[in-house]
């Protein structure tokens, strides 16, 4: 197993992966057996508010995007709607254990549409610690060819920012979305 590690304060971001022997024809995309993506980070908030603030509409709203909708049951949506166009993330709702685990079937950028389709795995897990809370994501599913590999890079980095925002949220309190989409005063800008 080749494993990929990088510390990026506040969390750590692991890219683990086994390189499997080539079990498909050119452009044809099979499971990487292996290959996952790894981010934990240490959220300064107690598990209960980190749970609600990843696990509701509400929640999600005061870190991740102005619109969200969390239907916290098997089958429902974890959805985010992000500004500036129709762009939305999140997934399906696998599983989930209260203030334990969170499993959904993740949908990848409109920009990777098989993979979209097709989907991966991300696992959260929450782990209390003090007056912290651990949080893992672990994204299986994988599958070898060319948009994959674009999109395992794309969420590399993204998923980084994802648990970074939630970082931010107990550090700097809730996003007020209304001051990000607020014009800018008159004048604003302009050389006198």
């Amino acid at each position: 197993m080749r494993t990929h590690k990088a510390t990026l304060l506040p969390f750590l971001l692991l890219a683990a992966f086994t390189l499997a022997p080539a079990m498909a024809q050119s452009g044809a995309s099979r499971p990487t057996l292996g290959k996952e993506l790894i981010i934990e980070l240490e959220v300064p908030a107690p598990l209960h508010e980190v749970w609600r603030a990843f696990t509701t509409s509400n929640g999600l709203e005061t870190w991740l995007a102005p619109k969200a909708v969390v239907d916290l049951r098997p089958g429902g949506d974890w959805i985010v709607s992000f500004p500036g166009g129709n762009s939305t993330g999140g997934g399906t709702v696998v599983s989930f254990v209260p203030e334990k685990e969170l499993v959904l079937s993740a949908l990848a950028p409109d920009q990777f549409p098989h993979v979209r389709a097709e989907r991966t795995r991300a696992v959260f897990t929450f782990e209390p610690r003090g007056d912290a809370t651990i949080v893992r994501l672990t994204q299986t599913g994988w599958k070898t060819g060319r948009e994959w590999d674009d999109a395992y890079e794309y969420l590399l980095a993204g998923n980084a920012e994802l648990m970074s925002a939630l970082h931010r949220r107990f550090v700097a309190g809730p996003i007020d979305w209304s001051k990000l989409a607020a014009p800018p005063p008159s004048g604003a800008g302009e050389q006198k």
